[in-house]
């Protein structure tokens, strides 16, 4: 048998990794992505300021799995009805596989803004934004952040960050065409959420959705803005590989009795009919239930009996966690934490997932960084 992992994202990894540690010698494991390093995406916006934790957040493949044989290539479509992956290089033929490949930035066809604007999913992203702010420390501007999902929260705090170690005469302003930032989560987090954003200088103006984008101009509903960069976080789409779609797929995440879909790469509801938010922690969650269904459809297989009854994904978060700059805000059940101690929390859920993957040193890393950014430790 030969079980397909498509995407090394925080689904993908922690799938693969469960199924190395409880699937027999001879089932053939293969996990397919087009980088030879698995992204820890939370924190990519760091980058920006600090671009020598890409190396921190970066973590090789061929470090985290033991048997598993990674293919590095570009994933071009899935034929589930074919059951074949078909890539750059090839195809490949699976009797199981797991779609994990995260969900790309969508622009929704306005005029102009994927021309101008730049995304962040991806480190090259995270250093053009580095090299396009740059000048503006010195010259003065304003650096315009579309959408403000806790991405774009993410963003515009490390930009404004930015700009106070620096002492620079830089604007960073937050779009959102909903009457709040974080407009997905519960009022006290978004209250919290906001308050950081303007207490550390960032421009927040909500009911101001984009229409279109010329090289300089920002036309929104609020009137037009004039920028000097623009960063858009405003929305996602599916992967190129799914046609740009993200296909729904029930608790049990199938999207056919061979083909699990996984992550941000599906909209997803759970076994309470909820929809399923885009996260780190939904996708990893997600993961584990599709490991306990794949574990029990080998047993069955090599019993040669029925296959087992599927496993269905419930979803309860234990909290929300976003950095602001120098500061965070987290949830936990109804308390709303903000600032260092809320960062502090945020760099050790960080850490602790990337312990839990194998990747000890660049946990250890993290939290040192995390924690020096806030001036909790002494870096020296």
């Amino acid at each position: 048998m030969r079980i397909v992992v498509c995407g090394a994202g925080y689904a993908g990894v922690t799938l693969a990794r469960s199924l190395e540690r409880r699937l027999p010698e001879d089932v053939e494991l293969v996990v397919v992505d087009e980088r030879p390093y698995h992204l820890i995406q939370h924190e990519l916006h760091r980058v920006i300021r600090r671009p020598g934790l890409a190396d921190v957040i970066a973590v090789p493949l061929d470090s985290l799995f033991e048997r598993a044989t990674v293919r590095e290539t570009r994933i071009e479509a899935i034929d589930a009805d074919e059951r074949v992956v078909r890539c750059a290089d090839g195809e490949i033929r699976y009797d199981y596989a797991a779609i994990c490949l995260g969900a790309e930035t969508a622009y929704y066809g306005l005029p102009g803004v994927e021309e101008h604007s730049i995304p962040l999913k991806r480190l090259e992203h995270a250093t053009e934004i580095r090299k396009r702010v740059l000048p503006l420390l010195d010259s003065g501007g304003r650096v315009v952040v579309g959408g403000a999902g806790l991405s774009g929260v993410q963003v515009a705090g490390e930009l404004a960050a930015l700009a106070r170690e620096e002492d620079a005469p830089l604007e960073v302003t937050l779009l959102e065409r909903l009457d709040s930032v974080a407009p997905n989560f519960p009022e006290n987090f978004r209250t919290a959420v906001t308050q950081e954003l303007t207490e550390r200088g960032v421009d927040v103006r909500t009911r101001a959705a984009v229409r279109r984008t010329t090289a300089d101009v920002i036309e929104t509903d609020d009137g037009p803005i004039p920028y000097d960069a623009f960063v858009w976080t405003g929305g996602i789409r599916g992967p190129g590989a799914l046609c740009e779609r993200r296909p729904p797929v029930r608790s049990d995440l199938r999207l056919d009795a061979r083909t699990f879909v996984v992550g941000d790469a599906a909209k997803a509801v759970d076994r309470d009919g909820e929809a399923v938010p885009a996260s780190a922690q939904a996708a990893i969650r997600e993961a584990r239930v599709v490991a306990d269904s794949l574990v029990g459809i080998v047993e069955s297989w090599d019993a040669g009996g029925f296959g087992p009854r599927p496993e269905r994904f419930g979803f309860d978060s234990p909290g929300w966690l976003v950095s602001v700059g120098d500061g965070a805000v987290a949830q936990v059940g109804p308390s709303v934490l903000r600032g260092r101690a809320a960062l502090a929390l945020k760099a050790s859920v960080g850490a602790g997932y990337l312990s839990s993957v194998g990747a000890v040193r660049n946990a250890v890393d993290l939290v040192d960084e995390e924690l020096g950014i806030a001036g909790l430790v002494d870096r020296d």
